[in-house]
Parts: C-alpha cells; sequence; structure tokens
C-alpha cells in the first residue's frame, strides 16, 4: 500500500512531504521509504498563520480563508507526494496546520487543524485523512504527541530504555523500556522560542545553524526564570504548543528583567533552555540512547549542547542511521497512522495521550474505508527497507 504523509508542525516554516510502501508481513509491518520532500511556506503565508495564533484575536473571516488558502498549499504538496510515489498512491494523510491546541489545567478540550482536506482530495483524486487528533481528544487523550506509535514500533525496547526525541517548534519526547507502557509527551519548546526570538531580533525565520547562539553567552538570569515555568514540573500525559510558548511569552519574560539582553545572549540563553529541559527528561527516565529528529537536528548548537548534557549517561545520534531521514521522520510517521486508520486500527497510544483507549484516528475524505484486508492484530514492530 502507498502513503502519502504530510507534515507542517508548530514551526509553521513549510510542509514536509513523504511517499512511502507498506507492506504487512505476520507482525511485522514494512516500510519502504520512496522519497521526501520539503515545500517552503512563503513569506505571507507565514504572516497570515502568524496573526492568527494565540494570543492574537482573529474573526471568522480570517480562520476561513486561510483554512483555504492552507488546503491549496496542501493540494500541491500532495501532488508532490504522488510524484514521489511514482504517480500513484493509495491514501494521502493530510493531518493540516494547528492554528490552536485548547488545553485548560492538563486537560485538553479540543484542537484546530486548517487545511480544507476537500481541496486535497479534489487534487489527487484518493481518499485523504485529516483531523487525526481529534478523535484521541474525545476518548479523553491530549490528541499529541501522536508520533510515538511510529516510535514505539521502530525503536527495540528490549535492547533496554531508549528515546527518541523530536526537535520541532516543540520538543516531544517518546520512551521505551522493556516491560515498561511507552511515554511520550512534550517537553516544552525546541525552535518555537528561538524562532521567535529570530524573527524579532534579526528579522529571519531563524538563527541558521545556531550561530548567533554559539558567539553568545547564557543569561542565568532570564534561564533561571524560563526554567521556573511551571509546564516542565506537569506530569505527563501533557501537551504544549505556540498557545503557550509564543513571543509575547518571550516578551514578558524579558520585560521582567528590567535590562536588556544581547541577541547573541538571548538566542544562547534560549538554546541553553531546551537542551536542559530535554536533557533533564532523559535523564529522568535513565534512557541509554536518545534518537533525534527534525528541524532541530539542523542545529549544531544544539546538538552539541545536547550530547555534552547526556555525555556519559546516553548516545544522542540521528534517526538517519535508522534508514528514516530525520527532516522527515514526522511525515512517514503521519503515513504509518494513515495505514492503521485505513485498517480500523488505533493510531494512538493510551499511555502516552492518556485517553480511555486507543482511537482510531482522522476522518476520511470523500469516504471511508471499509477496512479491507485488514490484519487480524495489529502490527508488533516497524521495519524499514532500504
Amino acid at each position: 500500500m502507498k502513503i502519502v504523509g504530510l507534515m507542517s508542525g508548530t514551526s509553521y516554516d513549510g510542509v514536509d512531504v513523504v511517499a512511502a510502501e507498506f507492506e504487512a508481513e505476520g507482525d511485522t509491518l514494512w516500510l519502504r521509504p520512496l522519497g521526501h520532500r520539503g515545500l517552503d511556506y512563503d513569506e505571507g503565508l507565514r504572516a497570515e498563520i502568524t496573526v492568527l495564533l494565540p494570543p492574537a484575536a482573529t474573526t471568522v473571516e480570517a480562520v476561513c480563508r486561510l483554512d483555504n488558502r492552507l488546503g491549496e498549499v496542501f493540494a500541491d504538496a500532495a501532488a508532490v507526494g504522488l510524484e514521489l510515489a511514482g504517480g500513484r498512491a493509495d491514501v494521502v494523510v493530510s493531518p493540516g496546520q494547528t492554528v490552536f491546541h485548547w488545553v485548560a489545567d492538563g486537560v485538553a478540550l479540543g484542537t484546530l487543524q486548517l487545511g480544507a482536506v476537500a481541496r486535497v482530495a479534489a487534487r489527487v483524486g484518493v481518499p485523504v485523512l485529516g483531523d487525526l487528533r481529534s478523535a484521541d481528544i474525545a476518548v479523553g487523550g491530549q490528541g499529541a504527541p501522536l508520533v510515538p506509535a511510529f516510535d514505539a514500533l521502530l525503536l527495540d525496547a528490549a535492547a533496554g530504555p531508549r528515546a527518541a526525541l523530536n526537535l520541532g517548534g516543540i520538543a516531544n519526547l517518546t520512551v521505551v523500556a522493556p516491560g515498561a507502557p511507552v511515554l511520550g509527551y512534550d517537553v516544552g519548546p525546541a525552535n518555537a522560542l528561538l524562532d521567535a526570538a529570530a524573527r524579532r531580533f534579526l528579522h529571519q525565520p531563524c538563527d541558521v545553524d545556531g550561530a548567533r547562539a554559539a558567539a553568545g553567552r547564557v543569561h542565568q538570569g532570564l534561564l533561571g526564570a524560563l526554567l521556573a515555568e511551571p509546564y516542565y514540573a506537569a506530569a505527563p500525559p501533557k501537551s504544549t504548543g505556540k498557545e503557550l510558548f509564543h513571543a509575547g511569552y518571550l516578551d514578558r519574560h524579558l520585560a521582567a528583567l528590567g535590562t536588556p539582553v544581547p541577541v547573541d545572549d538571548l538566542l544562547a540563553t534560549l538554546t541553553e533552555l531546551t537542551a536542559r529541559v530535554v536533557a533533564a527528561e532523559c535523564d529522568r527516565h535513565g534512557v541509554a540512547e536518545v534518537i533525534a529528529a527534525g528541524g532541530g537536528v539542523r542545529n549544531p548548537t544544539l546538538l552539541r549542547r545536547l550530547a555534552a548534557l547526556g555525555e556519559g549517561r546516553w548516545r544522542l545520534r540521528g534517526t538517519d542511521e535508522l534508514g528514516v531521514p530525520a527532516q522527515a521522520k514526522e511525515a512517514y510517521a503521519f503515513a504509518l497512522l494513515g495505514w492503521l486508520s485505513w485498517h480500523g486500527l488505533p493510531g494512538s497510544i493510551p499511555s502516552v495521550t492518556g485517553a480511555t483507549r486507543g482511537a482510531v484516528l482522522g476522518s476520511w475524505t470523500p469516504a471511508g474505508p471499509a477496512y479491507p484486508g485488514s490484519p487480524t492484530a495489529p502490527p508488533r514492530r516497524l521495519r524499514i527497507r532500504l
């Protein structure tokens, strides 16, 4: 079965597109990567998303316009995915762009992703799976993270406690260990605050290669204030996003200092924040290995600091070593979720999201499958066919 997976994360800088072929053999699911590509959002679209995100006020008209514009973008991306798949795919997974994740007192009450799935389906002419998070929230889950379903199949828990780390706008962690339920949750900001600072003070989307952060010094006062964020002390299951870690959040902390912080020092401090928060969680779970993916792996300054904090306790490496391109892992994970949903199998993990049961994720456009050829049991492992 060929599936095109799309992913646009909390960094909202573009769409990752992958094509994958899946084949079930007994309790093993084989994934053959067929190619991946990254398509950048233009500056105008990024600006439209920025002005709509919390805590900004917006209108229903603005939401409708953005929903349909994003639908055209995702339709273009899906067409690229079909090319990667050799001109034909069975389904497309288009989870959309998250613009709000409604969490109150640690309970997820709703979520909103934009991306006019009907426009994607009209373009590619195959069933498209969208709105993947709502089903988990409806049965008491956080609706995030969903990638642990991929990590739990790919990582071998028998080898000892291991963690999969995704460094997107938000850093999330999946932990597998022998005889223990899978854990997975949003740790805190990865690129969200770094990119907000880069846009504000450097007038560019990010601190390329972490160069300015590498030139700065950590501001201990600011770091201490940032580390006092209550979210870090909350027990999982938990999820977060730019409804908490946004430019206004950073502005409040800078204003509270009362003295200016040089830009390089600010970026160094935010890099240290991400590294410290991630490393603390890896230490807490006693993992021996951390396998990283996401846009943050392109930041050598952040990776060096993470490796240094883990030295002697856990080893840091990338998913590329397992046959999964680090920049495309989440898109491959959503392709897997599409395979599970097509076969009527749960894609969320209750021990991760806190749901009362595993949920079959998403809604199909134009119509849902009758689960043809469904396996009698879910796969127990995922292997990459190269």
